[in-house]
């Protein structure tokens, strides 16, 4: 039997997003993808092409990215993950390498991915060892109003309203299985697990619930948005140094294995 010619290899990224121009590979830009097609191809010795499992935007963060890329057969996880710790620049570091199966794709076989939305209400939130990572109003936010907004959230609902853009082919509802507020040391954060996301969807949601939260627009205003009210729209969308990509979940028969996890070496964007 002929040995394989490649082997599929899943990583786990984390990303400060400030220097990218987003995750997608871009001509003229330095983009997320397109720094570990090049480092993986040089490893690699030849071209090599990475999957991920969601394009995360200019500015935007990831604690957990999911990314698959073929290597030849003599990489192992362990001896891949050693040699991206070494070459890759202190913005981007892969925390785990995991075996996966041939057929496995970061994106499509994804049942739910999970973000993370960091608000600065104190005063040091303005520091500019946080204001990278959070969006820094440095004022209260009502707490008690932001838990009422992101209560209406789970479920099945249309999301048009919340998105930059359509997407046609796939329609515009989503099925958002938990959404919450919580504290952080600088401030509250929400967290948000869904199947599906419409563009920039988060960012609007949060800039619609804190303007809620400040007490710019009632309430009662975020179910008619989830109904598509005309006469309705959403509040701009919170800027995206505050958004983490911060999981990905998939089914048994997907899930990678031979993980090969290590404690960080460098700093990374986990504010």
């Amino acid at each position: 039997m002929d040995a394989p010619e490649s082997i599929r290899l899943s990583l786990t990224v984390q990303y400060d997003g400030a220097a990218f121009h987003g995750w997608q590979v871009q001509p003229d830009q330095r983009t997320v993808q397109g720094v570990l097609e090049d480092v993986l191809s040089r490893l690699g010795n030849r071209p090599c092409t990475v999957l991920g499992s969601g394009r995360t935007d200019t500015g935007v963060h990831a604690t957990g990215q999911v990314a698959a890329v073929d290597m030849p057969p003599t990489w192992t996880p362990a001896s891949l993950h050693r040699s991206l710790t070494a070459v890759l620049p202190p913005d981007l570091w892969v925390e785990s390498v995991r075996a996966v199966p041939p057929d496995f794709h970061p994106r499509y076989d994804a049942l739910a991915r999970t973000y993370e939305y960091r608000i600065g209400s104190t005063p040091e939130a303005a520091s500019p060892f946080y204001s990278r990572w959070c969006w820094a109003l440095s004022e209260p936010v009502d707490g008690g109003l932001l838990d009422a907004s992101a209560a209406l959230l789970p479920g099945t609902h249309s999301f048009l309203a919340f998105a930059k853009a359509g997407q046609p082919e796939r329609g515009d509802m989503c099925t958002v299985r938990e959404a919450k507020w919580s504290e952080w040391s600088h401030g509250t954060r929400m967290t948000i697990t869904a199947d599906r996301y419409l563009h920039h969807m988060v960012r609007y949601l949060v800039g619609t619930m804190v303007d809620i939260g400040r007490g710019r627009r009632p309430l009662t205003e975020l179910p008619r948005l989830l109904e598509n009210d005309p006469e309705l729209t959403t509040s701009p969308p919170a800027p995206p140094q505050g958004l983490f990509l911060s999981r990905v979940e998939y089914p048994d028969s997907v899930r990678p294995s031979q993980d090969v996890t290590h404690k960080p070496t460098r700093s990374t964007a986990t504010a």
